[in-house]
């Protein structure tokens, strides 16, 4: 009788190929730019590619808890972390394209840029707040945080509701792209609250239960 694979074995499987598949956007991205391939406006082609993988990953980050909470495979929350460092990582490229290959660090552009445009603010504002759960994301400062832990992380609730913002303020003409990141986005945060209250329930009629027992 084949025995089924642990956890551990799933995830010394499933990390590696997810780490490759999330690097590979940003391998094909240096490659175009070598070989010429990445079009006539190279800044915009960059700009356009980290920005939608950085959102991308964000919502693949936001999809691990009702994924798990749908199918039980509680192992991938395992793979959240990295897919969140991804989403920050693509997101810093998409910013440091904007600050040197767009405006080559001339700051008084920058800031008459920011004040005509919002959009530039609120995609600054999402990549500000990844920063303490970057840097919170470890084993070690779950430990020293608790509670305050996932209450912090809470973040990314803000950040992908001001990610897509950005992208929806940034487009002028065809909306139907944010438009589908928008909505994926909406199911995402609606299908945390149907769970958590059910959660909640079943937790105080266990309660209760235990509590009859004795």
């Amino acid at each position: 009788m084949v025995s089924r694979p642990t956890p551990d074995r799933i995830i010394r499987l499933v990390k590696p190929a997810l780490f490759a598949a999330c690097l590979l956007p940003f391998v094909l991205l240096v490659w175009r730019t070598l070989d010429g391939s990445i079009g006539p406006n190279p800044v915009e082609a960059i700009t356009h590619d980290t920005g939608d993988w950085a959102l991308r990953l964000l919502l693949a980050t936001l999809a691990v808890t009702p994924l798990r909470r749908l199918t039980g495979w509680t192992w991938m929350v395992r793979l959240r972390r990295m897919l969140g460092l991804y989403a920050f990582f693509y997101a810093a490229l998409h910013f440091i394209t904007y600050l040197w290959l767009d405006q080559f660090f001339d700051w008084q552009a920058i800031f008459a840029d920011i004040a005509k445009r919002p959009y530039i603010t609120v995609g600054f504002a999402a990549l500000v707040l990844m920063v303490p759960l970057v840097v919170t994301s470890t084993k070690g400062w779950l430990r020293r945080l608790g509670p305050r832990w996932k209450r912090l992380h809470r973040l990314v609730y803000a950040i992908g509701v001001l990610a897509v913002l950005h992208y929806l303020w940034l487009v002028k003409a065809d909306l139907l792209e944010p438009a589908i990141y928008a909505g994926v986005l909406a199911v995402l945060l609606a299908a945390r609250l149907p769970w958590g209250g059910w959660e909640r329930r079943l937790a105080g009629s266990g309660r209760r239960g235990v509590s009859a027992a004795r």
